[in-house]
């Protein structure tokens, strides 16, 4: 499953859908404001794959440089590979 967060760490919506993803051993995709979660030691405890848009972190002043490891980067082309491929896609939180 793809969980799918646009909204940014200091929401509620954002901290539900990385609880969503961690109580269902999800994989997540962080867009517009829900780049910030990229940034190192913000997600912690997170097991799954954590893809972020790198359009949107640029746009947003954070360079991979500041990122958690592990986190990868893709484009919108790789999002929607990413959601085809996914038996289920849920989203935007």
């Amino acid at each position: 499953m793809l969980v799918i967060i646009k909204s940014g760490p200091d929401t509620p919506d954002g901290k539900r859908g990385i609880k969503l993803a961690r109580d269902m051993a999800a994989d997540i995709c962080l867009m517009q404001n829900a780049v910030y979660f990229s940034q190192k030691e913000r997600l912690e405890g997170f097991c799954g794959t954590a893809f972020v848009l790198g359009e949107d972190a640029r746009l947003r002043g954070i360079p991979s440089a500041d990122m958690e490891k592990g986190v990868k980067e893709i484009n919108y082309d790789e999002l929607v590979d990413r959601m085809v491929k996914e038996d289920k896609t849920v989203g935007t939180f």
